[in-house]
Parts: structure tokens; sequence; C-alpha cells
């Protein structure tokens, strides 16, 4: 099954071409990465599959509900996790994991439970967040996304900032997460990244898609003994 598909998409602010014909499609069970530059269009493209911005042109569908007919049942299938993300100074990690689970409330325990487990926080999850580095901000809200079993988790440039344990712990609480009936969707800047973590990729530049596969097919086809080389060759 498809989990998303996206065909000619195109977003415009006035003058400006932020995404031009985009045409993708996540399927059921892969990590699929968005790779690009910073104004390559991957944080809009994420942001109009999380029904947060409208299209200009073309189609997009997440586990065949439209974005723009049938928008809450796209919302009911995704998480969206934003690189701005944070977490509320107020509350320890505990107490922000019972508030996300709140919106979910058949299911609000063991999912608080999940996510604990998930973000692997040890004693700390009792800290009141704003004591947290970054790096445990950010498990704390890989887990308040990954928590409510979302069928896509959307995930924008969600290592930037970590140290090298913290990143690493957050790529295998990715990995870990995609099944039969769960897919992610994830933008990075981090080439390697992608390639330890994706099953295929969009190189995105301009806002247009200059090539679309596995990481190893990318390097066969433009070049290069590695996805950056490759992205370089495709955009020169």
């Amino acid at each position: 099954m498809t989990a998303v598909s996206v065909e000619d998409l195109s977003k415009s602010y006035g003058s400006v071409r932020a995404l031009d014909d985009v045409s993708l499609t996540v399927r059921e069970g892969e990590i699929f990465g968005l790779v690009g530059p910073n104004g390559a269009g991957k944080t809009t493209t994420l942001r109009i599959l999380a029904t947060l911005l409208g299209p200009t042109a073309g189609s997009v569908e997440v586990f065949d509900h439209d974005v723009e007919a049938d928008p809450n049942a796209v919302r009911a299938a995704i998480r969206y996790l934003p690189a701005e993300a944070g977490a509320y100074d107020n509350m320890t990690g505990r107490q922000y994991l019972e508030f996300i689970a709140g919106f979910y409330p058949d299911a609000a325990g063991p999912q608080v439970e999940r996510g604990i487990e998930i973000a692997d926080l040890g004693e700390r999850i009792d800290d009141k967040t704003s004591e947290y580095s970054t790096g445990m901000t950010r498990k704390l809200l890989v887990a308040s996304a990954l928590m409510t079993d979302p069928e896509l988790a959307i995930l924008d440039e969600v290592t930037t900032g970590l140290d090298v344990r913290n990143a690493r712990r957050v790529r295998d609480i990715i990995d870990d997460y995609p099944d039969d009936g769960r897919s992610v969707l994830l933008s990075s800047h981090d080439m390697l990244e992608v390639s330890y973590l994706c099953d295929r990729v969009a190189l995105l530049d301009g806002g247009s898609v200059v090539g679309v596969g596995t990481p190893a097919e990318l390097c066969e086809r433009f070049g290069g003994e590695n996805l950056e080389d490759a992205f370089l060759e495709a955009t020169a």
C-alpha cells in the first residue's frame, strides 16, 4: 500500500515558487528521506502533508486521504514533529508525555509508558524539561510523536544540533519504528544520516525533485562514492 502519494505539487508565495511540480511516493513500511539545502522545499512539502499549508497546485494523499478534501482523516493518521518544536518548560518529561497522550484518551496510559521507554531518559523523566539538554529534549519529542503509533511519522530535521551519541540514539529510535502499517517521512541536511536511515530518498533543489531512489541507486545514477557526491552531481 502507498502511504503517501504526491503528484505535481506546487506551492507559491506571491512571485516566489517554493515547490515546482514535485512528485513522489512513500511506501507503507519504509523510511523515506527528503534531502536538500535550505530553501529546497523540504519543510514546505512536510507542512503540506501535515495539512498546515495548502498547495497551490497538484495533489497530495496520505493513506488515500486527500490533504485538502479530508484533512481530519490525514491528521488522524500522522504525527508531525517540526524542526522548531519544543517541550513546555514548566512540565516534567513524564507530564509532557501525559499531556500529549491526553489527546488520545482511549490508550493514554500505555502510550505514556511506551513514550517513557522510547525516550530512555531514566530518572530524568521526572525532571522539568527546562533542565534538559538539547539531546534530551529531542528524544522526548521523538518519543511523544511515536508513542501514539501514527501510521505516518513526519519528522523535520530531527537530529539537527545533537551530539554524536544523542543523534545515534534518535536514529536508532526512528530506525526501529516502521513496520507493515507504519512509515516515516523525514527531512535532513545530513547525507550520512539519510544514507543510514532511509530506504529511499528524494533529492530536492530549488523546489524541484532532481532524483528519487535508494541511496545506492542515486550514487550509481549520478556518480560518486556517497549520497553527498550524488547530490552535488545531480544539481551541478
